[in-house]
């Protein structure tokens, strides 16, 4: 191990502990819309594992969950460790959730072998408690799990200790008990994620990209949000060069399009640009998408993400009326969202913005004049949502408390939404509908089938990105009175 390993992994057991012990690693997501997600978080958990001497194997649900009994059979786990990104999908219409297989796979692999489970992922880190009561597994880690799962794994090899550990769910006297999670003080030497190439060739044929992350830890306070629960409060970095060698090998590898999943890769304009300049000096010909924040941008940053390749920007807008954006804790108006969307066109990206509809202080008056703000920004998808969801530990949650719209100590994990008093979710589907058919722009309905036909053909030709993006392209054509380019 080098000096600066020991140092960011201080208290990690050395290379050689784990003594070759075996752990199946499991992800367990099956959300597909709007498409696959590469499972980043299994891939840097992968990737500490390894590093302690821990052999590993992957089983991905979404490429072939059917052969777990075959996997169990063929490769006995000494631990099992299942990591569980999606609770729902946030949508009011539909309300799909993906956590209700979950105790019929811990079934399944206890009817196969002993070995310990170990839940953890951004899905399990928000309801712990409820999770691991729901699966009957073993053990839960919230949080950053790189440090805490070879420490958990070594202590139940040595029949050391394990109470302590920061993020541990376990059962205490019949009770779940949740530690307080802890995150990594210092990303500078965290171990490239572990990317199987049969997984990353999957992932790129059926979503057309693959993910990095430059940065954990979310500093703003969105009244809705769950990454200050997973990630922490405090912004942590990883250094620049680091970001582009790992792009560079997705490179060498045949990637040629990839999405940072930072919750917003310009909460730091100074680490945003530091990338960017590592990217340029590497030369790297891939393309990229991101979550901007549509606030405290400058054009000279716009260019420079431009010039490394950005090419699709997701702005986390939320609303386009100033009294809402303060309601939903914002802090920024539609004016620094107009300013921040046209320096993204004038750099030559495509911009979408997400929005939130009928959260706390929407009226129908602040849906009309969002709709009217939205006619003067300039070329962009709208992407709206109806109500809020909320989850646990947030404001929102405390706000739903107040108003007495939640009873106390209610379960979360089925999808529960916040819908302002003003308004109903019929009403405001009415509304966005209303919007959709007098500005292109907003696309409020799930995609026909003719079209993700025929985003499927253009991905087979080589085109890349996200599926908003292929909205986006195909109105320019039928704006320019061409209509849709026509199939293979």
């Amino acid at each position: 191990m080098s000096d600066a390993t020991a140092k960011c992994f201080g208290s990690l057991p050395p290379p050689g502990t784990g003594r070759g012990a075996r752990c199946l690693l499991i992800s367990l997501n099956t959300c597909r819309d709007p498409y696959v997600v590469f499972p980043l978080g299994l891939a840097h958990v992968d990737a500490a594992l390894r590093q302690a001497g821990f052999q590993t194997q992957w089983l991905d649900w979404q490429m072939e969950g059917t052969t777990l009994t075959e996997r169990l059979k063929a490769w006995p786990p000494d631990f099992v460790g299942l990591s569980l990104r999606n609770i729902d999908d946030v949508l009011i219409q539909r309300q799909e959730t993906f956590f209700d297989g979950l105790a019929e796979v811990c079934r399944t692999i206890r009817a196969h072998c002993a070995a310990p489970m170990i839940l953890g992922g951004s899905g399990f880190s928000i309801f712990p408690e409820e999770l691991l009561t729901l699966s009957g597994a073993d053990f839960g880690l919230q949080g950053e799990a790189e440090e805490t799962l070879p420490q958990l794994l070594t202590a139940l090899q040595t029949g050391r200790d394990f109470s302590h550990l920061p993020g541990l769910v376990h059962r205490r006297g019949g009770q779940v008990v949740c530690n307080p999670p802890a995150h990594l003080a210092n990303l500078a030497t965290l171990p490239r994620p572990i990317r199987p190439a049969e997984a990353a060739r999957w992932y790129v044929e059926h979503s057309s990209m693959l993910n990095v992350q430059t940065q954990r830890g979310c500093a703003f306070h969105c009244c809705y949000c769950t990454y200050p629960l997973i990630e922490g409060r405090v912004p942590r970095h990883r250094p620049a060069e680091e970001v582009a060698e790992e792009l560079a090998a997705l490179e060498a590898a045949g990637a040629r399009y990839f999405f940072v999943v930072d919750s917003v890769f310009n909460a730091s304009p100074a680490h945003a640009a530091a990338v960017c300049e590592a990217m340029v000096r590497r030369q790297l010909r891939l393309t990229w998408g991101c979550f901007l924040r549509p606030a405290g941008l400058t054009p000279e940053l716009a260019q420079l993400m431009a010039r490394a390749g950005l090419r699709h920007v997701e702005f986390g807008t939320d609303s386009f009326s100033d009294t809402v954006l303060a309601e939903y804790g914002k802090h920024f108006d539609f004016a620094e969202v107009l300013r921040c969307s046209r320096l993204v066109q004038e750099a030559g990206m495509d911009a979408c913005h997400f929005l939130i509809c009928g959260g706390p202080g929407e009226t129908e008056a602040t849906l009309e004049e969002g709709f009217r703000n939205s006619l003067h920004l300039p070329a962009c998808v709208v992407l709206p949502v109806i109500g809020m969801r909320i989850y646990p530990r947030t404001p929102l949650h405390d706000r739903a408390l107040r108003e007495g719209l939640l009873p106390a100590g209610a379960s979360l994990l089925q999808p529960t939404y916040y819908v302002s008093p003003a308004l109903t979710p019929e009403r405001i589907g009415e509304r966005l509908a209303e919007f959709a058919r007098r500005s292109r722009r907003w696309i409020t309905r799930e995609a026909p089938p003719a079209f993700l036909s025929l985003v499927e053909r253009l991905r087979r030709r080589g085109a890349v990105g996200p599926l908003w993006s292929y909205y986006s392209w195909l109105s320019r054509f039928e704006d320019a009175g061409k209509g849709p380019p026509p199939g293979p």
